[in-house]
């Protein structure tokens, strides 16, 4: 061979070698999806509800596990923050780290939050009922699982305080064609909604004790008061709240008045019982060590149900640790749990 053949050849084959070596990410890059937020929404008891829907990437054509993320109490949006005041962004957080996992997620904004607000319940606040947000939370599972990104049967329920009874009573109840893959329950409301709310008054009332800012003798006084209360909006009688301080007393006032069928509803659902009604599936339960709101000890009975247990050690409430950062215990099990 002579050595301009030589030379043409050896351009060929790094000419070949080259085309080689682009064609694939090329290939690829037609082949993949970037990962994507949509703003999304569904209509239920007539009320148009806003969210947001995150796909990881995935190759084109691909359908992923997914989850439904549902937030806490009160007017928690779908980022799980009350904005001003308090923006723990709990549920934004979890999306991302089950996003890390190629797991499909929707948040969204449940009654009274967010672009969603009252809608259909706008001038009927006090008809708003637990109930309700189950069947908001119900129509949400349905839209996910109706979603071409999502693979047929691999969807989970997952909730964090209030927003895991949700998803508890979800997995009971589901009829078989909605059944859940798989159910986390986040530092979950594990006992009746007022015996919660009792307990942690009655901390308080200890609390203040300790710090010299009331005796015993008026802490026991308030304690009575408190569980007197909680008697009577069980009993659905008024609440008495003169003996009370303002704070307190415009709390109960609130949940005597127009949060009154929604706070007697969630009362009259005891987890546990709700859990002895689940078939079998995965199941990840936490709580947090540093939980003020919903210490360990609340899941006990719960966790007996369900047989499993899984202790945040340096995590509180928002199931994150002293500087902020989203527990890497919790990171670990979620990424360990498969549906």
């Amino acid at each position: 061979m002579t050595v301009k053949a030589a030379l043409a050849l050896a351009a060929l084959i790094s000419t070949a070698i080259a085309g080689i070596a682009t064609a694939a990410p090329h290939h690829d890059t037609r082949a993949w999806l970037p990962a994507q937020d949509e703003e999304v929404s569904f209509v239920v008891d007539g009320t148009t509800t806003y969210g947001t829907l995150h796909v990881p990437a995935r190759r084109r054509g691909e359908r992923l596990p997914a989850a439904l993320l549902l937030p806490g109490s009160g007017p928690t949006d779908r980022d799980g923050n009350q904005p001003p005041a308090f923006t723990p962004n709990t549920i934004r957080d979890l999306a991302g780290v089950l996003g890390d996992d190629r797991v499909v997620t929707l948040r969204f904004d449940k009654y009274g939050t967010g672009r969603t607000g009252l809608g259909a319940w706008a001038e009927r606040p006090h008809e708003l009922d637990h109930p309700a947000f189950v069947r908001q939370a119900a129509a949400a599972r349905d839209f996910l699982h109706g979603r071409r990104e999502v693979a047929p049967g691999r969807v989970a329920l997952a909730g964090h305080s209030e927003g895991a009874l949700t998803a508890l009573m979800l997995a009971a109840d589901a009829p078989h064609h909605r059944r859940a893959a798989a159910l986390i329950m986040l530092q979950p409301l594990a006992l009746r909604m007022l015996d919660v709310l009792a307990m942690q008054l009655h901390d308080q009332t200890g609390q203040l004790v300790e710090s010299g800012a009331m005796t015993e003798a008026e802490a026991q006084a308030l304690d009575r008061a408190i569980d007197t209360a909680v008697a009577d909006l069980r009993a659905d009688r008024p609440v008495d709240t003169t003996a009370m301080p303002p704070a307190l007393a415009a709390l109960f006032q609130a949940l005597a008045g127009p949060s009154r069928k929604f706070i007697t509803s969630i009362d009259a659902v005891h987890p546990p019982d709700v859990a002895r009604r689940l078939r079998p599936m995965p199941v990840l339960l936490t709580c947090g060590a540093l939980d003020p709101q919903v210490p360990c000890h609340t899941t006990d009975q719960l966790a007996a149900v369900v047989r499993h247990r899984v202790v945040l050690p340096d995590a509180g409430h928002a199931m994150t640790t002293a500087d902020g950062t989203f527990s890497p215990v919790l990171t670990r099990h979620l990424s360990a749990l498969r549906w």
